[in-house]
């Protein structure tokens, strides 16, 4: 095990800003997604983790600080001489002597960037800086805050390409924390949902995602007409633009699709949508005032 979290508490002054309980566990290979809304503790969580806020409780590691790496939100360096400079005097070693660093510098297209100086480069080629910095590190456990926070979509495509391509058939553990769900669609095999400060729950995607959603969701566009054919079918949580249906069955999915294709209506067939996901699971915790997460079992009133 790779790090254990337990009777976790951050307070900021008398309001608890994080209370983790039951335990959290994080073993190598592990890819975990931390989401929930602002203010629901995904940072403090890493901060707390790293020692950088003051906590009651257990965090149990057997890493060393130089095993653990971390890129955080938010990163400024010094603007007086070019980045190749700066990454040479942060690492330590000559990019000239480096084939691992020539590597990384080459797989996230960082070249033409050496010479500029830090605030001549964009908002993805500094997130691209960042990241070989951490990765040079060869942490057997990376956080990363927000890695794509305000780039256009574009970018961050192609940068969660490059993370996705790089970490493909390693065996390192990261946790990320991130709102873009399709983000962690490509990147997260677990799932850490928070709500203000609190754990909803924790656990596998499939296993969260049929605890929530069932074996699968139809997902069709939310107008009158379509309100009306599907009026017998129950509702899952979703955004207001949207209806949603569970299918607990394969015969309860094939006489829905049967019907809306009689109708010639488009939808949607999903069985790990993380933001369907996270939106039932929020909604359960707030019709029920309690939490699932307790040693991997759901602990809600049936």
């Amino acid at each position: 095990m790779l790090l254990s979290i337990q009777n976790l508490t951050v307070r900021y002054g008398a309001d608890t800003v994080l209370s983790i309980q039951s335990p959290i566990e994080i073993a190598e290979g592990d890819r975990v997604g931390v989401i929930g809304s602002n203010g629901a503790g995904k940072t403090t969580l890493i901060k707390s983790i790293l020692g950088l806020v003051p906590y009651q409780g257990i965090i149990k590691t057997g890493l060393k600080p130089e095993q653990m790496a971390v890129h955080m939100q938010f990163n400024e360096y010094t603007d007086s001489m070019p980045v190749k400079y700066i990454m040479e005097a942060i690492l330590g070693r000559k990019i000239s002597r480096d084939k691992k660093l020539q590597e990384l510098i080459f797989f996230f297209e960082f070249e033409d960037c050496l010479r500029k100086k830090y605030t001549k480069l964009s908002g993805g080629q500094k997130q691209r800086f960042t990241i070989i910095l951490v990765m040079m590190q060869n942490a057997e456990l990376t956080f990363y805050d927000e890695v794509t926070s305000g780039l256009d979509f574009e970018t961050r495509q192609k940068l969660v390409e490059k993370l996705v391509e790089w970490y493909q058939g390693k065996d390192a553990s990261f946790l990320m924390v991130s709102h873009y769900y399709e983000e962690l669609d490509q990147l997260a095999d677990k799932l850490l949902i928070l709500d203000k400060g609190h754990v909803i729950d924790y656990g596998r995607r499939e296993e969260l995602f049929r605890r929530y959603c069932g074996r699968a969701v139809i997902i069709v566009g939310n107008t009158e007409k379509n309100m009306t054919i599907l009026s017998e079918y129950e509702k899952l949580a979703s955004p207001a633009h949207l209806i949603a249906m569970s299918c607990e069955s394969e015969e309860k999915e094939n006489r829905i699709v049967r019907l809306l294709l009689e109708n010639d209506i488009n939808y949607k067939r999903s069985n790990n949508d993380i933001e369907m996901l996270y939106i039932n699971a929020k909604a359960r915790a707030d019709m029920t005032g309690a939490t699932v997460h307790s040693a991997g079992k759901e602990k809600y009133a049936k």
